[in-house]
């Protein structure tokens, strides 16, 4: 079922900036960043700004990655941008079609090393999950990444790089002289990829703020949702500095259960998360907060989970994605039936919550919540040695 069609680009992959003397990598920079970087190359600084919204248009809004083609700026100073920077995304090692139209893409970072980025298709729109770190330094325990050592964080460049090598690959970018055409296949993105994006929290910024900029790539903060598992000191700066959406990594209604699945809850546990997250939607200015929780089989998926859920989130604007397992090898884990995962919705739906029974797409190519994991790390542990790691 699965359709595999690899991909190579010629592309030299660079991080933001080459060691001395070479040039600067646009892609990431925010505005600031962008016009400080081109008055310290030699860029008038009177002259700046200008220049500075002339090359972010045709960088995130026409998508071009050549200064020859940017042909509203002076033929001297496209010579001028050439010498001193480039415009460089990831690199796309390879690309795998799943059976319902799910696009994983295996991306190289500089290094070497890699990550995994997933498009899902919907009716007219699409959703992008991004990754912000190689590997994760989490553990969960039902989660195919955290069986992946932490290796680095992501840039900010390579974070949005991750968006337009998925532009590049739907033939997203408008076309000059072309009828404009409002239909987004990225509607959305959502940092729920590889890692824990407060993990990396200056970097996550900084490549939202390149997103959400209503110049460019033009994703609104309701269009982007973070998920954390949970690291509480960052959530208040990700709504007063970022803004987007937030979910909840939540998964347990005990301590107990949740120190075994999501193991930073031994260092913030049930209780000062939900406090933290009550102040959330005011600070952000959200609508809500969306936890989401896995369905596992006799671990957390009980009638009295469901009630101890709805009560725990009393007072919280908020809505429960229940998302049925996803299998991967050597998982100490089973999906909940389908019977129980929809009477444990129901008792959530009756407490008046949206529980949406999340529709697992992209298995058939690994590509599914928790399942990512870079191709060149799937060194297999056993469900033994997993579950052991877990304290089950």
């Amino acid at each position: 079922m699965t359709a595999t069609a690899p991909i190579t680009q010629d592309v030299l992959t660079l991080p933001r900036k080459l060691p001395e003397g070479g040039k600067v990598n646009i892609v990431g920079l925010t505005r600031e960043q962008l016009r400080a970087a081109l008055i310290a190359a030699g860029t008038p600084e009177k002259q700046a700004k200008m220049r500075l919204g002339q090359i972010w248009q045709w960088v995130y809004h026409w998508g071009v990655r050549d200064f020859a083609v940017m042909t509203n700026l002076a033929k001297d100073y496209r010579a001028f941008l050439a010498e001193h920077f480039t415009i460089e995304i990831p690199e796309v090692v390879s690309r795998q079609v799943s059976a319902d139209g799910t696009r994983k893409y295996l991306v190289r970072i500089a290094g070497g090393h890699e990550v995994e980025t997933v498009y899902i298709p919907e009716e007219n729109r699409g959703t992008l999950c991004i990754s912000s770190q190689v590997g994760c330094t989490l553990t969960c325990s039902f989660c195919h990444t955290g069986t992946q050592k932490l290796v680095r964080n992501l840039t900010a460049g390579e974070i949005v790089g991750q968006v337009m090598l998925a532009r590049d690959d739907l033939g997203e970018w408008p076309v000059p002289g072309a009828p404009k055409d409002e239909t987004r296949l990225v509607s959305n993105v959502v940092l729920m990829g590889m890692g824990e994006p407060l993990y990396n929290f200056d970097n996550v910024r900084d490549a939202m703020q390149v997103v959400m900029d209503n110049e460019g790539l033009t994703l609104s903060r309701r269009r982007i949702t973070l998920s954390t598992s949970g690291v509480v000191p960052e959530i208040a700066r990700a709504a007063e500095e970022i803004g987007c959406l937030l979910a909840v990594s939540f998964h347990a209604t005990t301590d107990e259960v949740r120190d075994k699945l999501v193991p930073i809850n031994k260092r913030w546990n049930i209780e000062t998360l939900l406090n933290t997250l009550r102040d959330y939607p005011r600070l952000s200015n959200s609508e809500r907060i969306t936890f989401e929780y896995v369905m596992l089989k006799g671990v957390n998926d009980t009638d009295a989970d469901a009630r101890r859920l709805v009560k725990l989130i009393s007072g919280i604007p908020a809505k429960i994605n229940l998302i049925p397992f996803n299998e991967w090898p050597g998982a100490p884990y089973e999906r909940s039936d389908w019977e129980r995962i929809e009477a444990f919705a129901d008792i959530v739906y009756k407490a008046g919550y949206a529980s949406p029974i999340r529709t697992p797409r992209g298995e058939d190519i690994m590509a599914a919540c928790g399942q990512l994991k870079s191709a060149t790390e799937r060194a297999r542990k056993s469900s033994k040695e997993i579950a052991a790691e877990a304290g089950l």
